[in-house]
């Protein structure tokens, strides 16, 4: 699901998440097992550790929480797995899939879905929801292609506030992937996206495409097969159906008879990047072990939708990935429209291992082909001779500082107190702030890699 979750810096408040290796079982949560973070104060030599959920940054919508030596107690441990039994899910997936079968099967009189509950109810249920909100205006097999119309967005900004693709960009994905010559398309988180790719099949006007549907929303499961839609948490891998979900991805992952496989992901903004991408390389691990024959040194192909401010720790964590113009609108965001101007622009973009010359942008909403830097560029992306590249991050015409050396935004101008480029309107007088080491206090580098030893990062068991 295009699901928003405010999650903080990782290290720039002072939490660190650490990414276990081995044998080690972490404890779970509803959402599955929890990450491992560090608590860390600048200048101290070890920072304590704790567990807490990985979908869910705000103790309201999920209150785990536990330090790694504690030790926990039998009736706590059985009352952890009382109350994540009790978060499951309604139905099993087979459960919803004999319902929609049942459901479809009514005549149109009696079709209904309960808005408060999100589901799609049976002649028998009518009297339990009889309080609540129930739609039951022409829910036709049309409207039931289309279930994120249907399912109101969860709003909650601080948990799951979901944005989906508008159709804009949902059929430029579409059209960009089919060009490419995938026949096969992971949808992580993109529901919209598994929605067209059906109905286009349905249409039979161009060669069939499968898709297959990996998100949080457990809701997906009232619409789609065991092998269309599987109930995942992209930020530690976890499949709510286990072994079986497992091996529906697994052979979704083989290219059969030529057919190629991409992945596309739209994964909170807020989300923590370093636990998503270790989601992801697991994912690329996979389809590398199940498709050997020519894959030795290649990457499964993947478009990450992220906003361009992420661009260096997505390349921190895939460094053959590379930034692309094109900008992602969303239907129910305020702010992130196609069409904006300025600062208003969205800042959303592709992020690919693909080579840029390849992804062919729309030239009839301005991008055009950059010869020299070898991919399509936005309209106010101007190539500067000085530093030999479109520089434009934002949309916005860059201009080049020579004391900086550097493109920078147009708002900025250069601050000889400061010695660098910045708003007219900030505190004068101190140096640009890096982020830095929180245990020896340096800026070249994170802590996690201080040349100070294990005595600076805190020794690990």
């Amino acid at each position: 699901m295009d699901t928003r979750v405010n999650m903080p810096d990782e290290e720039s408040f002072g939490i660190e998440v650490i990414i276990q290796e081995g044998d080690k079982k972490a404890p779970s949560c509803p959402h599955g097992p929890t990450l491992l973070f560090e608590k860390v104060c600048p200048g101290e030599p070890a920072g304590r550790r704790f567990y807490a959920c990985s979908a869910c940054r705000d103790r309201k919508d999920c209150n785990f929480f536990q330090w790694e030596d504690d030790k926990v107690s039998e009736d706590r441990r059985l009352a952890r797995e009382a109350e994540n039994r009790r978060k499951l899910p309604e139905f099993t997936h087979q459960e919803y899939c004999a319902r929609f079968l049942e459901f479809v099967s009514l005549p149109l009189e009696q079709k209904r879905f309960c808005q408060d509950c999100h589901l799609l109810l049976l002649p028998p249920e009518w009297t339990a929801h009889s309080s609540h909100r129930a739609l039951s205006d022409d829910i036709t097999v049309a409207r039931l292609r289309r279930p994120s119309l249907l399912l109101r967005p969860l709003e909650n900004k601080k948990s799951n506030a979901q944005f989906l693709f508008a159709d804009r960009s949902c059929h430029f994905l579409l059209d960009l992937l089919a060009g490419l010559g995938f026949r096969k398309v992971l949808c992580v988180g993109t529901p919209r996206l598994h929605e067209l790719i059906k109905i286009r099949n349905l249409e039979g006007k161009e060669a069939p495409v499968r898709s297959l549907l990996l998100d949080i929303d457990f809701r997906y499961a009232q619409f789609y097969s065991e092998d269309e839609f599987c109930h995942y948490n992209m930020f530690n891998h976890h499949f709510f159906n286990g072994k079986t979900a497992r091996g529906v991805l697994n052979a979704f992952l083989r290219e059969v008879g030529g057919a190629k496989v991409v992945m596309v992901t739209d994964p909170p903004f807020g989300g923590l990047v370093k636990p998503l991408a270790h989601s992801f390389s697991q994912i690329f691990d996979a389809w590398k072990a199940l498709n050997p024959s020519g894959n030795a040194e290649g990457e499964m192909p993947m478009f990450w939708i992220f906003p361009y401010f992420f661009e260096s720790r997505i390349l921190e964590c895939f460094p053959t990935f590379s930034m692309l113009d094109y900008q992602v609108d969303y239907d129910n965001h305020p702010l992130y429209k196609h069409g904006k101007t300025g600062r208003k622009q969205s800042p959303v973009r592709l992020f690919t291992n693909l080579p840029p010359r390849d992804v062919v942008l729309p030239e009839q909403e301005g991008y055009r082909f950059c010869a020299v830097c070898e991919r399509y560029v936005s309209p106010g992306n101007k190539h500067c001779p000085a530093c030999d590249a479109c520089t434009s991050k934002d949309g916005r015409e860059w201009r080049h500082c020579e004391l900086c050396s550097k493109c920078v935004k147009p708002t900025w101008l250069h601050c000889p107190a400061c010695q660098r480029c910045t708003l007219p309107a900030h505190p004068c007088g101190g140096s640009e702030v890096q982020p830095g080491c929180f245990a020896c206090g340096s800026p070249g580098h994170k802590r996690r890699a201080c040349p100070c030893g294990s005595r600076a990062r805190g020794a690990r068991g």
